[in-house]
């Protein structure tokens, strides 16, 4: 098994690609240790102790290391870990724990605050667009962005993974998804993270 390295825009974040599936469906972020002990492989991560993010997507995990921590030094322990766990094929989630089973943070079933019913229709168009357009090109550099709410005018999104604390994020929140939300759907007026 070979597991592929690649840098993200956030230099404080790797990709990496281990030429199989991770997750069936959705994404998952592990912002802290205490997260990761939903998951054996993220735990292993953090118990390295220079990681300070894990991050499961389709086929791909995101791993950002502690400020002041070089990549160099790294790598081929993230790297070890994943062949470890890929090639045992072990699970990513602890059997029976209420992880195991992840229901997408931006499924239609999750509330979102500051929704109001007469938005539905623009909400829908906010919704698509994030999920046609914005989402496959975020996760091609490790990581996620998730429909928060709509509230007059203000679209509000999380980022996840590579794009979570990313050094360009505020760029591509303004500058990219900002501006294809507010031409297709003129009732945006502002796109804000959370």
């Amino acid at each position: 098994m070979f597991i592929e390295t690649e840098q993200t825009p956030n230099p404080a974040t790797l990709k990496f690609l281990p030429g199989r599936a991770v997750m069936a469906s959705g994404t998952r972020d592990f912002a802290n240790a205490d997260e990761a002990e939903a998951s054996p492989l993220a735990e292993a991560l953090f118990n390295l102790g220079d990681v300070t993010g894990v991050f499961f997507g389709r086929d791909f995990v995101s791993v950002t290391a502690a400020p002041g921590v070089a990549w160099s030094d790294l790598r081929t322990d993230v790297v070890s870990i994943l062949l470890d766990h890929f090639s045992a094929d072990m699970p990513l989630f602890r059997s029976g724990s209420a992880h195991d089973i992840h229901v997408p943070a931006d499924s239609d079933d999750a509330p979102v605050a500051g929704d109001d019913p007469a938005d539905a229709d623009v909400i829908v168009q906010i919704r698509e667009l994030i999920d046609t357009r914005v989402r496959p090109a975020v996760a091609n550099d490790g990581g996620d962005i998730i429909y928060r709410g709509f509230e007059r005018g203000t679209v509000f999104l999380k980022m996840q993974g590579a794009c979570a604390g990313c050094p360009s994020s505020t760029a591509t929140l303004k500058n990219g998804i900002e501006q294809l939300l507010k031409h297709y759907v003129p009732e945006v007026t502002e796109v804000r993270a959370v």
